[in-house]
C-alpha cells in the first residue's frame, strides 16, 4: 500500500504546488510531538519508580507494625492524583491545555488553511470571470452566425429572382432597352448590396450590444436616428479580433485598415469584415477558450479535493498522537466549512461549460466532447518497450555485420572507393544525428517526467498525442536500424557488381521524406505534422507569432548545422544525377554549392534572431533584443571565419579569435543567467536560483564548472598544442565544455587524414547535440519554475469580440 504522502506528492499540480497544504511540514510537527512525548515518558518513568519504592516501603512498614494503616498506599495514590488536578488549574475543561509543539501544529495548520482558502478564492473568481466572458462570446458567435446565415439565404433568394426576371415580357424588347435595364439593374443591385451591408452591420452591432460589448465613441441609438444613417452618419467598423499570428491573418488585418481609410461611400464596411472565414477563426478561438476554461476548472476541483483529503489525513495523525480530540474536531469542522470545500460554483460552471461545448462544438456527442475537454495521454504498452529492445538489438547486430563486411572488402582502406566514402559518410551522418537527437529528447522527456516538469503545457502539446520517452527511444532505434540495414544491403550489392548501387542511400532519403509527409495515420502522424507546422513557422520568421515550441525548436536547429550541410550534399549529389554520370566533386567544387553552404550556416541563427525581433515588437521586452544580439554575434563570428578561410593572414587570425571568443562568452552568459536562471542575486543557493527541482545541488555546480572550464579554454587556446589538447578533451567530455570552440580547428591547423577529419567532425557534431540535450533540461526547468512562480497551469486564449472604438 502506497503511503498517502507519496500519493499526495505525485498528485499535486506542479504549477500550484506552493498553494497546496504543506503536508510534509505538518508531518514533521507531529514527529516533534511524538519525540516530546517520548522524552516526557522517559522522565516520568523515573518519578514513577521512586513512588513505587515509597509505596512498597509503606506496605513493609504495615507488615512490621509501626502505627501505619493498611489503606495508606491507597491514600498516597489519591493524594497524588489530587495534587495533579490542582496543578492543572482547571479540572473541568473538556480539552486539556496543549503543550508547545501541539500549539505549534495547530497554528501551522490554521495558516495552511488560510493559504488554501485564499488561493482557491482567487482562482475561483478568476475562472468565474473567465467563464462569464467565454459564454458571452459564445452567445455573440451564435448571433453573428445566425445573422450571416439569414442574409446568405436572402441573397440566394434574390439571386433566384434576378435569374427569372429577364424572361418576363416587360423586359423583352430592343437591345438598347435591355442594356439600359441591365445597367439599371446593376445599379439597383449595388445599392441593394450596400443597404444589405449596412443592415448586417446594424444587426451585428445590436447582437454585440445585447451581449455587453459597448461601442466607444458612438452615440446612443436614439441620437443616431437624428444624425442620419450609419449610426451617427459615419461608417462604423465591426471587427472580429483575430490575432495576427500568421502571414494570412496579418495581411487581412492590414487590408481592413486600408479599407477603413479609403472607403468614402458612407456605407458601413462591417459586412465585409464579418465574413465566414473570420467567423471560423472566432469559433476556433472560442472553442479553445472553452477547453482551457474546462481544464482550469478541473484543476481547481482537484486542488479542492486533494487539500480536503490532506487535512483529513493529517488531523487523524494528530489526534492519534496528541489525543486532542476536541481541538481536532473543531479544526475539522473549520475545514469542512471552508469555501474551498463548500463552494459549488466551480462545479456548476464546469457542468455548464460541458453542456455548452457538447451542444455547440461536439454535435451532442459525449465522447467527442470529452476527447477535446479532457484529453488523456494513452497508457504506454509493453509492445513499445519490446520494439525498442528489438530494434536496438537488430541495429547492434547489423552494425557489427556491416563493419566485418566493410573490413573484408577493403572499402574503407586508403585505396577504397572515394565516392562511396562520401555518400556513406553524409547519408549516415544525417540519420545518425537525427537518431541521436531523438534519443536525447527521449532522455529529456524521461527526466521531465521524473521531476514533474509539465512539458506538454509549456509546449502547448495535446496530452493524448504527445510523445513519451519510450516513443522517442523507439523512433531513434527504428531510424538507426533502418539506416544500417540499407547500408548492409548496399554493400552486398557493391560486392555483387550491381550498377548504380549508390542510388540505394538516395532511395532511403526519398522514402524518409515520403514518410515525413505521409498523410496516413502511421508512425506518429500527429508528431510529424506538428514538426512540419513548427518548421514552417521557423522558416517564415518573423511573419508568425512565436511561442515556446517555435523558438525551442529553432534553438535545436542552431546545433544541427552539420546535419543541414550533410543534407545539402546528399540533395545535390542525388538530384544532380552525380551517382550516374558525374563524380561527387561536381557538387563540392561548385561555387553555388559553396555559397549555399554559407547560407545554410547562417540560416538557423538568422531565424532565431528574427524570432527574437518578432517577440520584441509584440512584448516590448528589451531582453529579446539582447537575445537577438547573441545570434547576430554568432553570424558575425561565422562571417569572420569564412573571411579568414579565404584570406589566412595574421590580422584575420586575431579577428577570428576576438569575435569567436566574444561570441562564446556572450553565449555562456546567456546560458547561465537567462536560459538557466543561475547567478540570481541574493539567492539562498549560492550561484544558483532560489527554486531548484533537482534535490542534489552538486549536479548544478558540476554543470557550471564545466561551462567555466569552457570559458577558460576559449580564452587561453592560442598554441597548436593547446588547441590539439582541447580537441581531444572535447571528445571526452559530454556537456557544453569546449563544444562551442569548434572554430579553433579552422584557425589552428592540425595535420590529420581525411577519414580522421570526418570522424572528428562527426564526433564534434554529435557532442554539440549532446550539449544541446543537456541545455534542454535546464532551460525547461527554468521555464517550469517561472510558471510555478506565477501559478500558470492553464493557457489564456484571446477572445475574438472586444469593445470597439471608432475615430
Amino acid at each position: 500500500m502506497v503511503k498517502f504522502s507519496r500519493e499526495y506528492e505525485a498528485s499535486v499540480i506542479p504549477e500550484w504546488k506552493g498553494a497546496f497544504v504543506d503536508y510534509k511540514g505538518l508531518k514533521k510537527l507531529i514527529k516533534k510531538i511524538k519525540l516530546a512525548q517520548r522524552d516526557a515518558d522517559g522522565s516520568s518513568s523515573g518519578d514513577s519508580s521512586s513512588e513505587e519504592a515509597a509505596l512498597a516501603a509503606g506496605v513493609e512498614s504495615v507488615g512490621y507494625g509501626g502505627g501505619f494503616s493498611v489503606l495508606d498506599p491507597v491514600h498516597a495514590l489519591a493524594s497524588r492524583f489530587s495534587s495533579e488536578d490542582e496543578e492543572s488549574g482547571d479540572s473541568g475543561e473538556l480539552v486539556p491545555s496543549t503543550d508547545k509543539h501541539e500549539r505549534e501544529f495547530l497554528e501551522k495548520a490554521d495558516e495552511e488553511l488560510e493559504k488554501v482558502n485564499t488561493f482557491y478564492a482567487t482562482k475561483e473568481a478568476e475562472l468565474l470571470g473567465r467563464g462569464e466572458a467565454v459564454i458571452d462570446q459564445l452567445r455573440i458567435l451564435a448571433d453573428v452566425k445566425r445573422i450571416l446565415a439569414d442574409h446568405a439565404a436572402t441573397r440566394r433568394a434574390r439571386g433566384t429572382l434576378s435569374m427569372v426576371a429577364p424572361s418576363s415580357p416587360a423586359l423583352s424588347g430592343s437591345g438598347l432597352a435591355t442594356q439600359q435595364s441591365m445597367s439599371d439593374g446593376s445599379a439597383e443591385l449595388q445599392q441593394a448590396q450596400m443597404t444589405e451591408g449596412a443592415a448586417v452591420a446594424d444587426e451585428v452591432m445590436a447582437a454585440l450590444e445585447r451581449n455587453g460589448v459597448s461601442f466607444v465613441g458612438l452615440p446612443a441609438k436614439k441620437d443616431a436616428k437624428k444624425e442620419g444613417s450609419g449610426r451617427g452618419g459615419r461608417p462604423s467598423t465591426v471587427r472580429i479580433d483575430i490575432p495576427a499570428s500568421n502571414p494570412g491573418r496579418a495581411a487581412l488585418k492590414v487590408w481592413e485598415e486600408l479599407v477603413n481609410v479609403l472607403r468614402k461611400d458612407g456605407a458601413s464596411p462591417a459586412a465585409a469584415f464579418v465574413h465566414r472565414k473570420k467567423v471560423q477563426h472566432a469559433e476556433k478561438n472560442i472553442r479553445d477558450a472553452f477547453m482551457a476554461l474546462y481544464r482550469g476548472l478541473e484543476l481547481l476541483k482537484k486542488f479542492s479535493s486533494l487539500n480536503v483529503k490532506a487535512f483529513t489525513k493529517i488531523l487523524k495523525k494528530f489526534v492519534k498522537v496528541s489525543g486532542q480530540q476536541r481541538a481536532t474536531d473543531l479544526f475539522s469542522q473549520k475545514v469542512k466549512g471552508s469555501s474551498f470545500n463548500t463552494s459549488n460554483k466551480v462545479l456548476q460552471l464546469s457542468d455548464e461549460v460541458e453542456s455548452l461545448f457538447l451542444k455547440h462544438f461536439a454535435g451532442n456527442d459525449k465522447m467527442v466532447a470529452m476527447k477535446y475537454l479532457n484529453p488523456k495521454q494513452p497508457k504506454s504498452t509493453h509492445m513499445v518497450t519490446f520494439l525498442v529492445g528489438l530494434f536496438t538489438g537488430t541495429f547492434v547486430s547489423l552494425f557489427i555485420i556491416y563493419t566485418i563486411l566493410a573490413h573484408a572488402s577493403g572499402i574503407f582502406a586508403s585505396v577504397g572507393d572515394t565516392a562511396y566514402h562520401e555518400v556513406v559518410y553524409h547519408v549516415f551522418s544525417i540519420f545518425a544525428l537525427i537518431s541521436l537527437h531523438c534519443f536525447l529528447y527521449g532522455c529529456n522527456l524521461f527526466m521531465w517526467k521524473s521531476t514533474r516538469i509539465n512539458q506538454n503545457f509549456i509546449f502547448d502539446f495535446v496530452p493524448n498525442t504527445a510523445l513519451t520517452h519510450r516513443d522517442a527511444f523507439l523512433m531513434s532505434a527504428f531510424i538507426m536500424c533502418t539506416v544500417v540495414t540499407v547500408l548492409v544491403i548496399n554493400l552486398f550489392l557493391i560486392n555483387a557488381g550491381v550498377p548504380y548501387t549508390n542510388a540505394v542511400p538516395g532511395a532511403l532519403i526519398v522514402l524518409s521524406a515520403g514518410l515525413l509527409f505521409c498523410p496516413f495515420n502511421v508512425f506518429y502522424r500527429s508528431t510529424r505534422y506538428c514538426f512540419m507546422r513548427i518548421m514552417r513557422k521557423i522558416i517564415f520568421s518573423p511573419f508568425y507569432k512565436v511561442v515556446m515550441a517555435d523558438f525551442f525548436m529553432a534553438d535545436q536547429l542552431t546545433s544541427q548545422i552539420p546535419l543541414l550541410r550533410h543534407t545539402e550534399f546528399a540533395a545535390c549529389y542525388f538530384m544532380a544525377g552525380s551517382f550516374r554520370a558525374y563524380p561527387y566533386e561536381t557538387c563540392t567544387k561548385n561555387q553555388q554549392y559553396k555559397h549555399l553552404a554559407y547560407v545554410i550556416s547562417f540560416l538557423p541563427y538568422y531565424w532565431r534572431a528574427m524570432q527574437c525581433l518578432r517577440r520584441y515588437l509584440e512584448e516590448h521586452d528589451v531582453n529579446q533584443l539582447a537575445n537577438a544580439g547573441k545570434y547576430v554575434s554568432a553570424m558575425v563570428a561565422a562571417a569572420v571565419r569564412l573571411k579568414y578561410k579565404a584570406t589566412p593572414t595574421p590580422f584575420w587570425v586575431w579577428m577570428v579569435l576576438i569575435t569567436s571568443t566574444g561570441t562564446t562568452v556572450y553565449q555562456l552568459y546567456w546560458d547561465f543567467v537567462k536560459d538557466w536562471g543561475f547567478f540570481t542575486p541574493k539567492s539562498k543557493n549560492l550561484w544558483l536560483r532560489d527554486d531548484l527541482i533537482l534535490k542534489n545541488k552538486f549536479t548544478y555546480y558540476v554543470s557550471m564548472v564545466l561551462y567555466f572550464v569552457q570559458l577558460i579554454f576559449s580564452m587561453t587556446l592560442v598554441q597548436k598544442g593547446a588547441a590539439f589538447g582541447a580537441l581531444i578533451f572535447s571528445q571526452m567530455q559530454m556537456l557544453n565544455l569546449v563544444l562551442r570552440l569548434s572554430w579553433t580547428k579552422s584557425v589552428m591547423k592540425i595535420s590529420i587524414t581525411k577519414n580522421e577529419t570526418r570522424l572528428l567532425d562527426f564526433s564534434r557534431a554529435s557532442l554539440e547535440i549532446i550539449r544541446r540535450g543537456h541545455w534542454n533540461f535546464y532551460r525547461l526547468e527554468n521555464e517550469h519554475l517561472n510558471n510555478v512562480g506565477k501559478f500558470r497551469a492553464v493557457k489564456t486564449v484571446p477572445l475574438p469580440f472586444h469593445e470597439l472604438e471608432t475615430d
